[in-house]
């Protein structure tokens, strides 16, 4: 795809009368849709590119519905689906998953300040529900106007494919399917008829002005009360202890025994079997994301899903019969394969080392403790300056001998070793999990990627560390 910063800066101007001063890449987890950071002096807009412009249509119709419904959304500024990208308003940095790891500070304690919190939210989705839907034209929804018994299988063979088959538990394929099936004929009995958020966790509530904000509905549907709830309460990393579960979902069952009596008796019916199809949803994204495309977010996940797997074996009875699929789920737990991600492993110390370019934009550390280093490469010796070396990389054997054979660079480079390693041992004996180490040059395509991917390789021999790299120059060349 073409570089969608141009076009997104365009709108901007054509929106607000004024150029766009810096731009900031916002790192995302799950979704292939690319959020920037557009600022002005103090004004600044979130400009989104999405490639999938059916998904965009869908999420511009909602916030406009939603907006005239009064709920709190982004506003939309401006959109030109020609170029798959608009602008919406900028709010801010803080979710309630970002807030709730301020509050617990490495604790698994339950903050006991967000109750208040985690109840408004619920109190505003089961406003969002039942008039989140009224009046708006379901045909827009994507891929699908309502949470069906297609939308069902879809996520249970989700689950099979990317999360069972990958942690090598084998099943009798047709009892597995029959299983399936009980399930969707159960959960097809239920009143589909309001809107369901599709994915209502605590990283898609933002924090601003004092207010909650919710973002990132554009796979909502007609549906379901329960899939949201279990949605939040069931929320991986938020690890919320089964006494505060209890607690929050007797405040939502109170919450719509008020307001449409005839329906709490049929949530209490069909939630606990809305929870455990939300639950292989998510193990599906987490095979998916994690062990397939190695994204460390989702690895980290799984041993929280196995756990609220556990408990809900412990616990929860549902009213119909799943032999195959619960023998799969006790097998799950025990997996080898998945209990390799298990929280001691997980614990080690994580180092994310970055290339950039300072002309573009400073990485942006999307972890719970805030970043670590930014090292400027810019008084190195620039290869760049020579014309065998534009077309090359730091990667590359040339540009390597080159930048080796400049006693400066060993120089400074010694100095990074210092620091980072008074870093890594600090962090490791605090149990610490994440550090940032970002290389930034002029054009973040020779001095930064020779010193990122020269401490990779350092970090690796010298500690027990596991480290990742990202380039903003390969990100950058992809979107050519």
């Amino acid at each position: 795809m073409n570089n969608p910063v141009e076009p997104l800066k365009q709108l901007f101007l054509q929106t607000f009368g004024r150029e766009v001063e810096h731009v900031s890449l916002l790192e995302t987890s799950g979704s292939e849709r690319k959020y920037y950071r557009l600022q002005c002096g103090p004004f600044s807009a979130m400009g989104v590119y999405n490639a999938d412009n059916k998904e965009n249509r869908a999420f511009l119709a909602l916030s406009r519905h939603f907006l005239s419904k009064g709920i709190s959304v982004p506003v939309v500024y401006a959109d030109n689906l020609a170029h798959n990208n608009y602008l919406i308003s900028d709010l801010g940095d803080t979710t309630l998953y970002r807030r709730l790891c301020e509050l617990r500070n490495g604790s698994a304690d339950f903050p006991p300040q967000l109750i208040p919190v985690y109840k408004q939210a619920l109190d505003k989705l089961l406003y969002i529900q039942t008039e989140g839907g009224k009046d708006f034209d379901f045909s827009l929804c994507y891929p699908r106007s309502a949470f069906d018994s297609q939308s069902i299988l879809w996520d249970l063979n989700y689950f099979k494919y990317y999360f069972l088959k990958p942690a090598g538990v084998s099943c009798d394929e047709q009892l597995l399917e029959n299983d399936f099936q009980t399930f969707v004929d159960f959960l097809s009995q239920a009143n589909a008829s309001f809107f369901l958020y599709r994915d209502f966790q605590s990283r898609n509530i933002m924090l601003h002005d004092d207010k909650l904000f919710f973002i990132d509905y554009q796979g909502g549907r007609k549906g379901a009360l329960p899939y949201d709830v279990a949605s939040l309460l069931y929320d991986g990393k938020a690890n919320i202890p089964p006494s505060v579960r209890e607690l929050l979902i007797a405040h939502y069952s109170e919450e719509l025994q008020k307001k449409i009596p005839q329906e709490a008796v049929a949530f209490g019916k069909y939630y606990d079997a809305f929870v455990f199809i939300r639950m292989m949803q998510v193990m599906g994204a987490y095979g998916f994301r994690g062990l397939y495309e190695k994204k460390t977010h989702f690895l980290e996940s799984i041993p929280y899903a196995l756990k609220n797997m556990q408990w809900l074996l412990d616990n929860v009875r549902l009213p119909f019969k799943i032999p195959a699929l619960w023998d799969v789920f006790h097998r799950l737990i025990q997996s080898e394969t998945l209990n390799r991600y298990n929280r001691d492993e997980l614990s080690r110390l994580k180092i994310s080392i970055h290339s950039f370019s300072f002309k573009k934009h400073i990485p942006k550390d999307e972890t719970d403790n805030g970043g670590g280093f930014v090292f400027d490469c810019r008084c190195l010796p620039n290869p760049a300056k020579h014309e065998r070396y534009k077309m090359l990389t730091g990667k590359d054997q040339e540009v390597i001998a080159f930048m080796n054979a400049e006693p400066t660079v060993a120089h400074f480079f010694d100095n990074v070793k210092s620091i980072v390693g008074m870093a890594v041992k600090n962090y490791t004996d605090r149990k610490f999990r994440r550090l940032m180490i970002c290389f930034g040059c002029t054009g973040g395509q020779h001095r930064s990627v020779y010193c990122a991917e020269l401490l990779q390789d350092y970090l690796n021999k010298m500690y027990d560390v596991d480290t990742e790299l990202h380039h903003q120059m390969e990100n950058e060349w992809n979107k050519a």
